[in-house]
């Protein structure tokens, strides 16, 4: 990383930081500080959610896509990860991969 403000400080502390530039729509910036708190604690999946948004809606579908499969990895059941995974696979031109993840997320929602 470098060496920046944003990216000192305890896991809260930049977790708070990234959650604000997230806000700002910062979403580069906020999945540059999700990035370090999500290797030092792979396992924490709020924190691979909101860097799998940061990726989406910065177009870096491809990176959003790999965070959302593995959260669903860490929790199969979270519905919103599958929304997301079919959102970011739609805009990625793969409609036929997007349709179970989609059917799926609609069920566990009760649509």
């Amino acid at each position: 990383m470098n060496d920046t403000y944003y990216e000192f400080g305890t896991a809260a502390e930049r977790w708070d930081r990234a959650q604000l530039f997230f806000g700002a729509k910062e979403y580069l910036t906020a999945a540059r500080i999700l990035r370090g708190l999500v290797a030092e604690e792979p396992r924490q999946i709020a924190q691979r959610l909101l860097l799998a948004r940061s990726y989406y809606h910065s177009a870096q579908l491809q990176r959003a896509e790999t965070e959302l499969r593995a959260v669903l990895e860490l929790n199969p059941v979270e519905h919103y990860a599958r929304l997301m995974l079919g959102r970011a696979l739609e805009r990625q031109g793969r409609p036929a991969d997007a349709a179970p993840h989609l059917r799926m997320a609609a069920a566990m929602s009760g649509e």
